[in-house]
């Protein structure tokens, strides 16, 4: 874990729970970074950076993997972004509230190309479920219980090193 303080990371162009992670960062005091590919809409606080990575293909995700580090969290339903941030060591939740860990993430990897190479075919594969207010519950509680996650193992590391 890096001595940096923890940062929110929001891949932000089609994030439906912007809101809610602004009022846990907010309750937390961390910092956000939304990034998208060109301007976005955020509030004005000094907790909230908005950051116009570019129109490039990939181009806020790249901004997004490049800055990723432990103790940091991801919001993003990208999986190849995904996989990328829970490589760097971050923590990593979907705006539904599910985690990407280093133990799930090749396997929703693999599946998403699957479906990219059926689709490409074509085969009529459907497209996820639509957001639900249970995701939005779920990711509220998953945000709050990464980040207290987070306090909890720099407090034990810090402990540790004095030790």
């Amino acid at each position: 874990m890096t001595d940096a303080p923890t940062r929110i990371y929001v891949d932000a162009d089609a994030c439906p729970v912007k809101d809610e992670i602004y009022r846990i960062a907010f309750r937390h005091g961390v910092p956000v970074s939304v990034v998208a590919g060109n301007f976005i809409r955020v509030p004005h606080d000094p907790l909230i950076e908005r950051i116009a990575a570019g129109a490039g293909m990939d181009a806020a995700d790249d901004w997004i993997a490049e800055r990723a580090r432990p103790g940091d969290v991801v919001v993003t339903s990208d999986i190849p972004l995904a996989s990328r941030c829970v490589k760097a060591g971050a923590d990593v939740i979907a705006p539904n509230g599910k985690p990407f860990t280093e133990e799930s993430i090749g396997m929703t990897l693999a599946v998403r190309n699957l479906m990219t190479d059926l689709r490409s075919a074509g085969e009529v594969t459907g497209g996820p479920r639509s957001f639900a207010p249970r995701d939005r519950s779920a990711f509220l509680s998953a945000l709050d219980q990464t980040l207290r996650r987070i306090q909890r193992r720099r407090t034990d590391a810090a402990a540790t090193s004095q030790s």
